[in-house]
């Protein structure tokens, strides 16, 4: 299974449009920005471009400050409500984001969309204030169970036993065990023990199936994430998808080759037994299974590996993985209906090589009910592949220059009230703090403005709510797509310093803002 993001973006929490521009840090006075009025600054917020996803967001901090120790009660007189803007960090939909400096509190417009528009999450602050942690985390996948039972790491790659493993493990043992009951009536009560070998050496085939997608993965440079085990099979969760059609073809064909060879040893060592004995018809039982494992996921239809060669056909023709992905994930949804009807009639007809029944009994239901939850597999990893083939598709749309906010720089002794006051005079919605000489060295965490009182803002110093910046938590202007959300992977913050290649700060990137972007990619129509 291949699993990763995509994304594209509407521009969440930027001030501006998407082009491209020399430095997006503001001065403390900015002749060219007046201050905006509300109105301004909610179409600002609100006005989508590019549609984003990615997988989830990060926060980052920053600090900054201007050395400048002006009076509080001078921005009081000339702006009563500046103590309390948070047009530059702080959202503004919050209590303390209400006056953002502004003759009025912002009002959000009626038809601004909601889902990356700080207006319209007033309760984001609030969580701040009142917990003190991080808001957002780099974009990545949700947090899942570890997977289950670890039972090694071949090649680097973890590999789990799922809990539900065990039980079609007892499911085999009981099944296999009546067969051998028939075959072989004198191993009395040690037939389920003989069963319970075969369900464990069955499993144990199907995880050199999934090893060589490992292989082959790791081949390519594509990182698995892990091996599981669970009830139908293994799924290999590959975490990129590979570059080319033949790649991909390669990658999913690997799997059943690997079970085709297995079938063919079981064979040849069925060879040099008795086929009445416990050995035979362990290596007949084994050569079975492997055969229809083979030919079961070389159906062409995803999620199976061969609906993953079918979309690499497609992509191949077309010149678009889209397309392959589609045409696989719907024929992977017929096959889900076939097999829901299909499996009940055909055991029920006698075409399987058992005897025909008229009448319902227990068999009929379990064939049922094994049809059913096969039915369900299928169509849901072909619905899951289409999912996660929007997001790859949407993925390159996701782009730290769009997402990025305007910031001040301002000196670490400058009071918060004062350096909210610039921002908001600047049209910013972030804030850097920077030494003497104008180097960045820490961001003012948005989290931590919220948590400050509005009346104690004046004699608080940006270097009391700011972060001081790490290597991590600087990225490129120009990074984009796979490699934004690696970026912000790899150093969790809440909020990130972005420059320019030539190193000059180009504004604030919240975590806030790339999750926000995502979730509304996501909602959008591919």
């Amino acid at each position: 299974m291949d699993e990763s993001g995509g994304s594209g973006q509407p521009r969440s929490g930027t001030d501006e449009s998407t082009e491209r521009r020399p430095d997006r840090t503001a001065p403390a006075t900015d002749p060219t920005r007046p201050d905006p009025t509300p109105s301004d600054t909610a179409h600002a917020d609100s006005e989508p471009e590019n549609g984003t996803e990615g997988s989830q967001g990060t926060d980052g901090a920053g600090d900054t400050g201007n050395g400048s120790a002006d009076r509080p009660e001078a921005q009081d007189t000339t702006r009563p409500e500046a103590p309390q803007s948070t047009s530059a960090p702080a959202e503004p939909g919050t209590e303390e984001g209400a006056a953002s400096g502004a003759d009025e509190p912002r009002r959000p417009r009626p038809d601004a969309p909601t889902p990356h528009d700080h207006q319209a999450t007033p309760h984001l602050d609030r969580t701040f204030a009142h917990s003190g942690t991080t808001k957002g985390r780099p974009p990545q996948r949700p947090k899942d169970p570890r997977g289950g039972l670890l039972m090694g790491r071949p090649f680097g790659v973890p590999v789990y036993v799922a809990p539900s493993w065990f039980l079609v493990a007892a499911l085999i043992t009981w099944v296999f065990g009546g067969q051998l009951d028939r075959v072989l009536p004198e191993l009395g009560a040690a037939r389920y023990l003989v069963s319970l070998f075969f369900a464990v050496a069955f499993y144990a085939s199907v995880l050199v199936h999934e090893l060589a997608h490992t292989v082959a993965a790791l081949r390519f440079k594509l990182p698995v994430r892990r091996i599981q085990l669970q009830f139908f099979g293994g799924v290999s969760e590959i975490e990129k998808e590979a570059e080319t059609p033949g790649r991909e073809f390669v990658l999913a064909f690997v799997g059943p080759l690997l079970s085709l060879v297995l079938s063919a040893v079981f064979y040849g060592a069925m060879q040099f037994v008795e086929p009445g004995t416990v050995p035979g018809v362990l290596l007949a039982g084994l050569m079975i299974s492997n055969l229809i494992v083979a030919a079961f996921n070389l159906l062409p239809g995803l999620p199976l590996d061969g609906g993953r060669m079918l979309r690499a056909v497609v992509w191949k023709i077309t010149g678009r993985p889209m397309s392959g992905t589609v045409a696989a994930a719907w024929i992977g949804r017929a096959l889900a209906v076939s097999v829901l009807v299909g499996l009940p009639w055909l055991t029920q007809s006698g075409a399987l090589g058992s005897d025909a029944v008229d009448n319902v009994g227990m068999d009929t239901v379990m064939d049922a009910l094994l049809a059913a939850i096969l039915a369900a597999i299928i169509w849901t990893g072909a619905g899951n592949s289409l999912r996660m083939a929007r997001l790859r598709e949407h993925l390159p749309e996701l782009r730290a220059r769009n997402l990025t906010r305007r910031a001040v720089p301002v000196e670490t002794d400058t009071p918060l009230s004062e350096a909210l006051r610039r921002a908001n005079a600047a049209g910013a919605r972030a804030l850097v703090v920077v030494d003497a000489d104008g180097n960045p060295v820490s961001l003012v965490r948005e989290a931590a403005i919220v948590g400050v009182p509005e009346h104690r803002r004046p004699w608080v110093p940006v270097s009391g709510v700011a972060q001081d910046l790490t290597d991590g938590m600087r990225v490129s202007a120009e990074l984009s797509g796979e490699e934004l959300l690696d970026a912000l992977r790899a150093a969790p913050a809440t909020e990130y310093l972005v420059v320019e290649e030539t190193g000059e700060i180009y504004g604030v990137l919240s975590a806030a803002d790339v999750e926000r972007a995502f979730v509304k990619a996501m909602a959008r129509p591919n």
